[in-house]
């Protein structure tokens, strides 16, 4: 009978003991996170100037193209054949490498992208550990939380933790 009153105190001391839970809107945290802004920024001027180099290669070549039809029309058939496959050629191996280009700067922006959300989930973690929560939940697109109270919502107290680290 003993066994029984100890079991039954400590279940009910143990369902008494609440949870600590908190979530974090994942998107407003990205959104509003320093090094994420900045991060975006670099490679959108990044991918600008490569924008502007390809225009710009891309109207070279449209030029050179009518400078070479223009050419070619006086021209025998087969050296005319023979300069436009090299021409050709040329386009498509430009073409390689501005695609080449492209390609590795997609992966570095998605390494450093990955880097950062990495950071960000330590970060989280940290916060968790620190301030006794059981669980902290990921919201916003996509997310986990389909409602949760503001009180439980620690999404500006993470931003600004990042926010700060970040500057220091």
């Amino acid at each position: 009978m003993k066994k029984i009153a100890i079991a039954f105190v400590l279940l009910i001391s143990y369902s008494c003991q609440q949870e600590k839970i908190g979530y974090v809107d994942n998107i407003k945290l990205l959104d509003e996170y320093q090094e994420k802004i900045e991060v975006e920024a670099k490679y959108n001027t990044k991918v600008e100037a490569l924008t502007k180099k390809r225009d710009s290669i891309s109207q070279a070549f449209q030029l050179e193209a009518q400078a070479f039809q223009a050419k070619a029309q006086s021209m025998s058939q087969k050296k005319a054949q023979e300069e436009y496959t090299l021409f050709q050629q040329r386009g498509q191996f430009i073409g390689q490498q501005l695609q080449q280009e492209e390609q590795q700067l997609q992966t570095a922006s998605q390494t450093e992208m990955d880097s950062l959300v990495s950071k960000v989930k330590k970060e989280i973690q940290a916060y968790g550990k620190t301030n006794g929560f059981t669980y902290i939940l990921g919201g916003g697109e996509g997310g986990s939380v389909l409602y949760g109270t503001e009180v439980n919502d620690l999404t500006d107290e993470i931003v600004k933790i990042l926010n700060d680290k970040y500057k220091n």
